[in-house]
């Protein structure tokens, strides 16, 4: 069968769903194809299973460093309870209410693999083996996502891994888990699965952990996960894996120090690529890159190809569901014959948040990125801990809280927060970054008292020094 709508949609998680809620309000006939569970990997194995994983064990975590409330915690975390939570986050893994919200907007799902087989040609192959082949007379948009990345480490691909969707729907905690990479996925997961009463190793072949954020954010998390018994062994390279007996039997992880870890799990989380396979690609002459990312224009454009656009993680320019989003919303506005702007906060004001105990929220550059692009600067810090309301959530609460300004137009172009919950004081740096609000105007956005947003007040107050 064949059909022509205006937009296809080929991806139904977070990001596609956007678009096509976009595009169809501006009043385009949208059909979006998915072959899996309607609402992606952020909605059933990665932001909201993860989060409510780690949800109970924080809160357990945040009465204990305050004195009047430690007496009263005489238990430990309900694991069954944690894990039925997380269970029902996902709906069970169960996608009908998302469809249910599909129709609602207005947009016609499609069950099957869509691949480009031409021009503006979609081709959907259902479950039955049948086709639907649309044609897309105002855009095709790619929004596929990411997939695990598998290192080459000797034997591992020979040998059964948990990749984030494993960990996040785990049914048991395992007695030992070996965490191979020391990022985000990594560092939340290992600090989960220790809490939750697993003896956790963390192997990270940089020399600190989220790497990508401030080195001192890094060393608090650091701390922290070693304070709750997690072995992290920074500067360490797996060169094989494998398991004893069979595939249930324990894996073990050999070090390039000739050093062995031994546990009943391992969590691979080394890095993500672009879905981009088997999407037909290759029917209209696009080539992906290495690491299976589309390039796009700052429109969000495939270059050479105005009617294919590739938006969410498949493009490789930021990997969080909310930049993703984003992007998705700028879309399918586009397609609808909105004038907008290009998807400049991808390269400006990205907010991200590690939601560790501490968490690492941050926003824009780092001081290290800012030296890179050769910006005049002056960094300034403060332990989110040392105003009233940081005091009040008790001991150890704090951690350091880092503005980077760009003295030249006396900007803010990067903020990081590190300590419980301040991933809540991040959208007021994001604003900062993203408006270019002058510091001198900062100074009349007076922070409430006692709250720990007053570290706001201190960082000013520094720079004035």
């Amino acid at each position: 069968m064949s059909r022509t709508v205006d937009v296809v949609a080929i991806g139904a998680g977070a990001v596609g769903e956007n678009v096509a809620d976009y595009a169809r309000q501006h009043g385009l006939d949208v059909v979006i194809v998915e072959a899996d569970l309607v609402g992606g990997e952020c909605s059933y194995w990665a932001c909201m299973p993860s989060k409510a994983l780690l949800r109970p064990t924080e809160v357990l975590a945040a009465a204990r460093r305050v004195p009047g409330a430690a007496p009263a915690v005489t238990g430990e975390v309900d694991v069954a309870a944690t894990l039925s939570s997380r269970t029902a986050f996902t709906s069970n893994w169960d996608d009908s209410s998302q469809v249910e919200w599909l129709e609602s907007a207005g947009v016609e799902l499609l069950r099957g693999h869509g691949r480009l087989t031409g021009e503006r040609e979609v081709t959907v192959t259902h479950d039955d083996d049948t086709t639907t082949v649309l044609e897309a007379t105002a855009g095709v948009v790619l929004a596929t996502g990411s997939a695990p990345v598998e290192p080459p480490i000797d034997g591992l691909a020979e040998t059964r891994t948990w990749d984030n969707r494993d960990v996040t729907s785990v049914s048991a905690i395992p007695d030992r888990l070996v965490v191979l990479g020391g990022g985000v996925v990594g560092v939340e997961m290992g600090q989960a699965m220790a809490r939750l009463g697993s003896e956790v190793t963390i192997v990270e072949a940089l020399d600190r952990l989220v790497a990508t954020e401030e080195p001192d954010a890094s060393e608090a998390v650091r701390e922290s996960l070693e304070a709750d018994g997690i072995t992290v062994r920074l500067g360490a390279k797996a060169t094989a894996v494998t398991r004893a007996d069979d595939d249930a039997g324990e894996v073990v992880v050999t070090l390039d120090d000739d050093t062995e870890v031994r546990g009943d799990e391992l969590l691979v989380a080394v890095g993500r690529r672009g879905r981009s396979d088997d999407v037909g690609l290759d029917t209209v002459g696009v080539e992906p890159g290495d690491s299976g990312f589309v390039e796009v224009d700052g429109h969000l454009r495939v270059p050479g190809h105005d009617w294919l656009s590739a938006v969410g993680d498949v493009n490789g320019r930021v990997l969080l569901t909310h930049q993703g989003k984003y992007q998705a919303r700028l879309v399918g506005d586009r397609l609808g014959g909105v004038d907008v702007d290009e998807a400049w906060a991808d390269d400006r004001a990205v907010p991200r948040v590690v939601f560790t105990d501490p968490q690492i929220a941050a926003v824009g550059l780092t001081e290290q990125g800012a030296r890179d692009a050769g910006l005049s600067i002056r960094v300034v810090e403060h332990d989110t801990g040392g105003v009233a309301g940081g005091s009040l959530l008790g001991r150890d609460a704090g951690g350091p809280a880092r503005l980077v300004v760009d003295t030249d137009r006396d900007v803010v172009v990067g903020a990081t927060f590190v300590g419980p919950q301040v991933a809540e004081l991040l959208h007021s740096a994001t604003i900062a970054i993203a408006g270019e609000v002058p510091v001198s105007t900062l100074w009349h956005a007076v922070p409430a008292f006692p709250t720990v947003s007053e570290v706001w007040l201190r960082l000013l107050e520094a720079l004035r020094d």
